[in-house]
């Protein structure tokens, strides 16, 4: 053996690099294109492993909307007209069972039932109620089916949010577009499987931010991990030429540089290395293809009637569902929107009108974009926060204002498109919006159902690290069958 090989067995790291080899170059030939450091004319997208989907899929991709900071049930689609009676009076202890609460309220000593200051109606052939908040969803309601009776563990925002991107509470594990990106792969190989977008709420602005390990790989692979977009500046970071430094000079150093990279993977069979040199050409393609996406200058006026001016402005929610669409149109599997702001603690009345104002337009509006263009059907729609808010108010109740603290044990959720029924509302829960009464539904129950709608057995799509098989839902979940279209 030469003296380079002696040197390449030094070190315990090598050792474990090399006998991983088979592992890493198999890796490696899945995440590139037959021709390795050639540029293909038409790139072939990548696609999942463990040959998913393995169920017949009503859905191909999801655009999932994260309402950050947990909109209110009862003041948006959970209606409870026996509350009007209710109001001011204090929530009975048997209502309560002595359930957890967060230090914000634990030390009240009275807890007032708060009725909605909101209107409601019934609208659609399926009459679902809809707050007068929410007049553009309230058009639309016979495409959609509410989930009245979700619930979780979390009561605080980090862990609650991180348990419905990632399935656990804590930090670490991949997030639902990682999954999705490692089960099914892209359709399109110029820009990412997943893509993030956020806006920040105008009902409050100074709400918890965001973390980007929402949008994490945990412990799979990184080429996995979702891409923000930035409102700001370059769409991705970095993604513009530096001033001086052509496309021929981009394209001849990124072929250095996977030469070096090659040399380096067969060295230490690091599988790190393989998906290094694969996102590399992933940014180069993008260089043409986000600028393309970015454009709107085609969008013909009838878009930014539907979905409010505010379309034309990076960094607003409505601007994202726009986005939203024109991604599912070119193929991106999993998108995301995160809008922060609905944390109301105090002054709920004042700050909901603004969020409703921020979301309510741009979310029906892309709903029927995508019917309107054929979308719809193979488009999951997902909108929601991470619990929902309590029935008695936090701090005082005046003839106009109110507070709502954090509330695990009920909320509602809504769903469209993608395999899901429409124009239905499932689970129910007491007087009081305060327990679930009928067809309870679990974070992980919900993630199995989007994982069925995309041909996914949520029981298979596994992965195994440190010993231990992990999956989204963890040993849990269960297909919620009734709302299956």
């Amino acid at each position: 053996m030469k003296n380079d090989q002696l040197h390449r067995f030094m070190t315990r790291r090598q050792l474990l690099g090399n006998t991983s080899m088979g592992v890493g170059a198999a890796a490696l030939a899945s995440l590139l294109n037959p021709q390795l450091f050639a540029v293909p004319a038409k790139p072939q997208a990548p696609k999942g492993i463990g040959g998913f989907p393995n169920l017949k899929a009503k859905a191909k991709r999801v655009i999932y909307m994260v309402m950050s900071g947990a909109p209110s049930q009862m003041d948006l689609f959970d209606h409870k007209p026996a509350l009007k009676k209710l109001h001011k009076t204090e929530l009975p202890a048997s209502i309560r069972q002595g359930q957890r609460l967060t230090t914000m309220t634990s030390g009240q000593g009275s807890f007032p039932v708060a009725d909605t200051i909101f209107k409601f109606a019934q609208h659609g052939k399926s009459g679902a109620w809809v707050s007068e908040a929410m007049p553009y969803i309230a058009k639309i309601a016979d495409e959609l089916c509410f989930i009245k009776s979700m619930h979780t563990e979390a009561i605080n925002h980090d862990q609650a949010i991180t348990f419905f991107q990632t399935g656990a509470q804590q930090p670490g594990r991949p997030s639902f577009g990682a999954w999705l990106s490692y089960g099914l792969g892209s359709d399109n190989a110029d820009l990412p499987a997943y893509v993030v977008l956020t806006s920040i709420g105008s009902g409050r602005p100074d709400c918890q931010p965001l973390y980007d390990r929402l949008w994490g790989t945990g412990f799979l692979p990184s080429e996995h991990q979702g891409v923000r977009f930035r409102s700001v500046g370059d769409p991705v970071i970095h993604l513009s030429n530096p001033q001086g430094v052509t496309k021929d000079v981009r394209r001849g150093m990124l072929d250095d540089l996977s030469k070096l990279n090659k040399i380096k993977h067969e060295a230490v069979g690091d599988p790190e290395i393989a998906t290094r040199i694969s996102q590399y050409e992933l940014a180069f393609r993008m260089q043409a293809s986000v600028p393309d996406l970015m454009d709107l200058s085609k969008e013909p006026k009838s878009t930014f009637d539907l979905y409010g001016e505010d379309a034309k402005k990076p960094g607003k929610f409505a601007f994202n569902a726009l986005m939203a669409r024109r991604l599912c149109e070119r193929g991106v599997r999993f998108v995301q929107l995160y809008h922060r702001g609905w944390d109301q603690h105090a002054a709920l009345p004042q700050q909901l009108r603004g969020q409703c104002k921020d979301t309510d337009q741009p979310t029906a509006a892309l709903i029927m974009d995508l019917k309107k263009r054929g979308l719809l059907d193979d488009t999951l729609i997902v909108w929601g926060g991470e619990f929902g808010r309590t029935v008695y108010s936090q701090g005082a109740i005046t003839a106009d204002s109110y507070g709502r603290d954090h509330h695990p044990r009920c909320f509602t959720l809504f769903l469209a498109g993608g395999g899901i029924k429409s124009g239905i509302s499932y689970g129910e829960t007491d007087d009081f919006c305060y327990n679930v009464t009928k067809d309870p539904v679990h974070v992980h129950d919900l993630n199995a159902t989007i994982l069925h709608c995309l041909g996914i057995d949520h029981t298979k799509l596994v992965y195994r690290f440190q010993g231990r098989d992990f999956r989204l839902t963890d040993v849990h979940g269960h297909v919620v069958k009734p709302i299956i279209a």
